[in-house]
């Protein structure tokens, strides 16, 4: 068991993202510190599973802030279709929600499952596995993104294309970024300027965002003159842009900074939590990990502590 002597904090993902979905990372992340370390969409709400590491190892709790998995992994990513990456040494596998080993560490990089494989990579090229650890796509690309609606992205010789499960290309390679399809939407850079395509790859909403992201809730992100807001799926305004810092929305709710504080919006724009926090990640399962300086700890959708803040 954890005691309060021990030294808490919650994990933010720390995966190798360098070689995959650039598009978020270049647009997002350095521009929205908290997209770098928002924890990942997990399935279901019942027996969610959260990392947090104790002294410099990493465990699982759960919703009430019980430890569930003790902390003895160097790394550790989100639980998605039951498992969850995890690093042992140098290596990266996945474990059950019981913390048992399914797929051995063997892997240079792992990332969550995602429409039933992950992307996994050995060396300077990138694949994907089943929930089995076997390969369905060999390592072969130079970046990769997740599968979402049955389609991943792609580099193939520097620019973003679009594969099926099969690992056949679907969308030739001919965008500078690309990112992960959701709702029918994958983000992607045409030139300077970000836009959206459909699973045919025709443009359904034109570039023209200095920074974007993917559709969650009907709405996505974007980077409007020097604030943030959000669009609907038809490319409309939606959110007027007002903010100096926001997330994507998760479970009806996104992270919105304003003055250097943070907090959270509803899908009207208005704060249901107001900004009071120096960092906050996106709301999985009815929690969301917020920060306090270097104190760390885990709210609910009514800003209440079910881990308290620890440094």
């Amino acid at each position: 068991m954890v005691s309060e002597a021990d030294h808490v904090g919650v994990t933010r993902p720390r995966w190798n993202t360098g070689r995959k979905n650039v598009a978020l990372i270049v647009a997002l992340a350095a521009l929205i510190a908290v997209i770098a370390f928002a924890i990942s969409r997990l399935n279901g709400n019942s027996g969610a599973l959260y990392p947090v590491s104790v002294n410099g190892k990493f465990g699982y709790i759960d919703k009430a802030g019980k430890v569930t998995i003790q902390p003895q992994f160097e790394h550790a990513g989100p639980f998605a279709n039951g498992y969850a990456p995890v690093a042992m040494g140098r290596s990266w596998g996945y474990i059950d929600t019981h913390g048992k080993l399914v797929i051995p560490p063997q892997f240079d990089m792992a990332d969550p499952f995602s429409d039933g494989m992950a992307l996994v990579g050995l060396g300077p090229r990138l694949g994907y596995i089943n929930t089995t650890g076997k390969y369905v796509i060999n390592p072969q690309y130079e970046g990769a993104g997740s599968f979402g609606d049955g389609l991943a992205p792609v580099m193939v010789n520097g620019r973003w294309g679009f594969i099926d499960k099969s690992g056949k290309m679907a969308i030739q390679p001919q965008f500078e970024e690309a990112g992960n399809f959701s709702e029918g939407r994958a983000l992607v850079r045409v030139g300077s300027a970000y836009g959206y395509v459909d699973k045919s790859g025709k443009l359904a909403i034109n570039p023209q965002f200095a920074a974007a992201g993917p559709f969650e809730n009907g709405r996505a992100l974007v980077k409007v003159g020097n604030k943030f807001g959000y669009i609907d799926d038809s490319g409309k305004i939606a959110i007027n842009p007002q903010f100096d810092r926001a997330g994507d929305f998760s479970d009806g709710l996104a992270m919105a900074g304003i003055g250097g504080r943070d907090g959270y919006i509803d899908k009207d724009g208005k704060f249901v939590i107001n900004p009071q926090y120096d960092d906050a990640g996106e709301f999985v399962a009815g929690i969301a990990p917020v920060w306090l300086g270097n104190r760390e700890g885990y709210i609910d959708r009514d800003g209440k502590y079910v881990w308290n803040p620890t440094s």
